[in-house]
């Protein structure tokens, strides 16, 4: 949790280019930065992506910065500690379950998001082996 009272994602920092590792004969500088990798120099995602994907993260921060600030520290640690409590789901693997638990601290409960009505066939048929199912699971 990082005590900032950001609305909106921050961007994200630029990776370092050719220009920001040059040395004096303008190669990159090995050594001192570490190998060349191309695909930290190409944007593969726009900063308005990146703000989407971020989104949910902030807006959760804030509200847990905002308790801390009202009610002090116990409050978004005692919320923490309950997300965590309800997140553990020892059922059956196979078997899809909603955690509606969780979406209640969450505060997705009044929420309809796509995955709540639009299921792929492939989840709503039932698995024919549970028990190799549970070997899966339990690394067996």
């Amino acid at each position: 949790m990082d005590p900032s009272l950001r609305l909106v994602p921050s961007t994200t920092p630029k990776a370092a280019s050719i220009q920001d590792t040059s040395n004096s004969l303008g190669l990159h500088d090995t050594l001192n930065y570490g190998p060349r990798s191309l695909a930290a120099e190409v944007q593969t995602t726009t900063p308005l992506k990146d703000r989407l994907q971020n989104w949910e993260a902030t807006q959760d921060n804030l509200k847990l910065t905002t308790l801390r600030n009202v009610y002090g520290l116990h409050a978004p640690v005692r919320l923490l500690m309950e997300r965590k409590a309800v997140s553990y789901n020892p059922h059956m693997p196979t078997y899809k379950t909603s955690n509606i638990h969780l979406d209640i601290l969450m505060g997705r409960d009044e929420t309809l998001d796509t995955c709540d009505f639009m299921m792929p066939s492939s989840e709503l048929q039932q698995p024919l082996d549970v028990h190799a199912e549970m070997e899966k699971k339990l690394r067996m």
